[in-house]
């Protein structure tokens, strides 16, 4: 595989300017998922993946480098390590590089280990809610001003931001705005703040989004961290699946779940799939008014 000359120039100038000089022996395909390209680069010194996007938002991959910068800093669970991002002059593409980790398996072993270890990350008490900088959820803008309060900053930057956003796009017809407009107004009922802490999370934990080296280590990867409820993170774990039993029996052994989560569950079931329905289209449609029907009476 040969990458456009002048995003191939970039690269080798961020390799070179991160110490690693040596020539590039190796370019390999990957998938990259639904967002950009990627491929594996092997030099003669390392081994890296590079993920670009030929348009890019503005920030996009730096703010993937922040969030991995710092779930690496929460040294609970292993993420791959940022080598270097930029803009390739010229053009609007943009790129980001890391640390290639070899990956095998999954197993009820590293589903184990990466509940413990969520686990771990979550019980480590943040000040507030939100983040120092706002950032992305896949290519949609996640927005994470600073709040004390977790009810606010889920009815705020969560639901009525995608609920804007498809009002924009024509996706949210008049029953399904109804219905949403009233589920947050009355998110408190659902909600106990007191109930609540503010966690660092991965933001967007499906089962596409963590993988197992050999010793069975569980990595995480393409992170949309802020601080929140844990159970954000915890009900996205649940919505695609990817996450054996075992993953959440030692998540409680050190982090039991509050009373009610299950009930609470599709409440945040509920951002990811406005998103979806934002980014994909009406597929999703059906399953954002199955939750809106759960809690909203329609009589």
């Amino acid at each position: 595989m040969s990458l456009p000359r002048p995003l191939t120039e970039a690269i080798y100038a961020t390799l070179r300017e991160k110490g690693d000089d040596s020539p590039v022996t190796r370019i390999v395909p990957i998938g990259g998922g639904d967002i950009n390209l990627a491929a594996r680069i092997v030099t003669q010194q390392q081994t890296c993946c590079i993920k670009w996007h030929n348009s890019p938002p503005d920030g996009f991959f730096e703010s993937e480098a922040r969030g991995l910068a710092r779930l690496t800093e929460a040294s609970c669970v292993r993420v791959p390590k940022v080598i270097g991002w930029g803009n390739v002059p010229g053009s609007k593409t943009a790129y980001l590089i890391m640390e290639w980790i070899e990956h095998e398996g999954k197993s009820d072993r590293s589903a184990e280990k990466l509940g413990r270890r969520l686990a771990c990350q979550h019980l480590v008490r943040q000040p507030q809610y939100g983040l120092d900088h706002d950032n992305f959820i896949g290519r949609l803008p996640q927005l994470n001003r600073l709040s004390d309060s977790w009810l606010e900053f889920y009815r705020t930057q969560r639901l009525s931001v995608q609920r804007d956003l498809a009002i924009r796009q024509g996706r949210l017809p008049a029953q399904r705005a109804h219905l949403l407009d009233r589920l947050i107004e009355t998110l408190d009922e659902w909600i106990d703040e007191d109930a609540c802490q503010p966690s660092l999370l991965h933001g967007d934990l499906w089962g596409g989004n963590w993988m197992a080296t050999g010793g069975d280590e569980p990595v995480i990867f393409d992170p949309a961290i802020y601080i929140g409820c844990r159970e954000a993170d915890l009900a996205m774990t649940t919505l695609f699946g990817g996450f054996p039993p075992n993953f959440y029996d030692a998540y409680r052994e050190i982090f039991p779940f509050k009373t009610g989560y299950e009930e609470r569950q599709p409440l945040y079931h509920l951002y990811y799939l406005l998103c979806h329905l934002n980014l994909f289209g009406e597929g999703y449609g059906s399953a954002v008014d199955d939750i809106l029907r759960r809690y909203v009476c329609t009589w």
